[in-house]
């Protein structure tokens, strides 16, 4: 083989090492991620709805009639109904209507972020802030007294502390969440930035 050939052979094999190129394909894996992080997201807020839909048509049928009050830990913790017409933890008593606007506004730019989605931590936490704000959002639309003005109902009553319930559990711990993330670096479609 004369070196001419001998050149012209390694040259054509060049093009064969780009590749390597292909590396940047698990790169294009995140469209594919992104639709499994979406399920995520929606697994996590239909469990957070149900929950606290179910909890709160128990406590209404099994505490509110009588306005009883459960012990769960002695005095520490009940389970009792209130009505609260404000914001989580009973806080804007007299601005339903603009706190049933802000959820609304919270749940469509939740769904506007889901399309960008490749992160499993931040599908978590937006599942969470979608599951609470549509559990709370379902008493402003259903309950009395009446359309977007309903009062949601609170039931977890821990002593020295505003009584709650599980869609403001997951709302705040959602907010953690995501305030945990945005200090590590990590964005919702998956990058990580440093600054």
């Amino acid at each position: 083989m004369t070196e001419a050939e001998r050149i012209s052979g390694s040259a054509r094999e060049e093009p064969a090492e780009p590749a390597d190129s292909t590396d940047p394909v698990p790169e294009q894996e995140p469209a594919g991620r992104g639709k499994r992080r979406i399920g995520v997201l929606l697994g996590v807020a239909a469990v957070v709805y149900l929950l606290d839909l179910v909890s709160k048509l128990i406590v209404v049928k099994e505490l509110e009639p009588g306005h009883e009050t459960i012990e769960v830990v002695g005095d520490l913790l009940t389970f009792q109904v209130v009505r609260n017409a404000g914001a989580a933890f009973g806080v804007g008593q007299s601005m339903t209507i603009v706190f049933t606007l802000i959820a609304i506004i919270v749940i469509v730019v939740i769904a506007r972020l889901a399309r960008k989605l490749h992160s499993l931590p931040w599908a978590i936490a937006l599942g969470l802030l979608l599951g609470g704000p549509l559990g709370n959002l379902t008493d402003r639309l259903f309950r009395s007294p009446g359309f977007l003005k309903g009062h949601v109902v609170d039931f977890i009553a821990p002593t020295h502390f505003a009584v709650f319930n599980l869609a403001d559990s997951a709302i705040v711990c959602g907010g953690i969440l995501i305030v945990i993330l945005s200090f590590r670096g990590l964005d919702p479609d998956g990058t990580i930035h440093k600054d």
